[in-house]
């Protein structure tokens, strides 16, 4: 019989402000480490006000994690110290392991009404890890499949949902990453991996997940207790949220800006690095 996940815990996301004055709301970050580990940090930038999100986020450094864009609206135009660069648009996934190190920058820009819209997700690295290769992976919307049953419409990122798996692979969480939509009132299970820490956040709608009799609305995060089960239905207006998956790495967090080591002399390396020019080790080319 299977063991359907309750809710541990829900998180109202807080505005904030990041970047070069990017208005934004974090569903969780820095103050609920390790509660979420794997994921540091999942912020949410949907926006109309192009004076609220055009600074954007001009370049900086990264190491010790991976940051994940998922783009529903606008674009994002990025460029890094690997030599990537391009426009990321709505439905596109930029799944990006800073590892050793990585300079770059994501620049937004709205559709023709101003909209600009998607999240960010900081996935942490194991110790063994952090100083990994950089590497990039860009992943079209058309490249993601989608699985639809019984009201249910799933697009599978990273792991899998029913008959699909998602183009990101060899993640070393072994994460899940699905955009879930659902019709009104209707009902969607999805088996996890007992031990797993599972997240989910509501951007359309509202949802009942488990057997919990409230709602849970809008711009907010849940956090999953244990079990083998994620069991959802949606309001009357039906929901749309996405779930995410991946094992604990249960090590200390040392949290420096964009830097996330496992000890604080680790940070401070990076960042003294970066101020004298050495902290990009693999690069096909090195970043203003």
């Amino acid at each position: 019989m299977a063991d359907i996940r309750g809710v541990r815990a829900d998180y109202e996301s807080k505005p904030t402000i990041e970047g070069a004055g990017v208005h934004l709301r974090r569903a969780f970050g820095p103050g609920q480490v390790p509660l979420f580990d794997p994921f540091l940090m999942l912020d949410d930038f949907r926006g109309d006000d192009p004076e609220k999100y055009a600074a954007g986020f001009p370049w900086h450094p990264h190491r010790g994690i991976e940051t994940v864009t998922y783009l529903l609206e606008g674009s994002v135009e990025h460029g890094d110290s690997m030599g990537n660069a391009g426009v990321i648009g709505p439905g596109d996934v930029q799944w990006m392991t800073a590892g050793s190190g990585v300079i770059h920058q994501e620049m937004p820009a709205g559709d023709e009404r101003g909209r600009m819209g998607g999240f960010q997700l900081w996935v942490n690295l194991p110790a063994s890890h952090k100083m990994m290769d950089a590497r990039y992976c860009g992943v079209t919307s058309a490249d993601i499949p989608e699985v639809v049953e019984d009201g249910a419409t799933v697009r599978v990122i990273c792991g899998s949902a029913g008959n699909a798996s998602g183009p990101v692979t060899d993640i070393v969480t072994e994460p899940s990453y699905l955009d879930v939509r659902l019709a009104p009132d209707a009902r969607w299970e999805h088996p996890v991996a007992p031990g797993d820490t599972v997240v989910a956040y509501v951007f359309e709608g509202a949802v009942r997940f488990g057997a919990e009799s409230t709602d849970v609305g809008d711009s907010h995060a849940v956090l999953f207790g244990d079990g083998d089960l994620v069991a959802a239905r949606a309001g009357g207006q039906g929901a749309r949220f996405l779930l995410l998956s991946g094992k604990p790495i249960g090590e200390p967090v040392a949290w420096g800006g964009p830097i996330v080591m496992n000890m604080n002399d680790e940070v401070r390396t990076a960042l003294d690095e970066y101020r004298n020019g050495t902290f990009v080790r693999h690069a096909a080319g090195v970043a203003p």
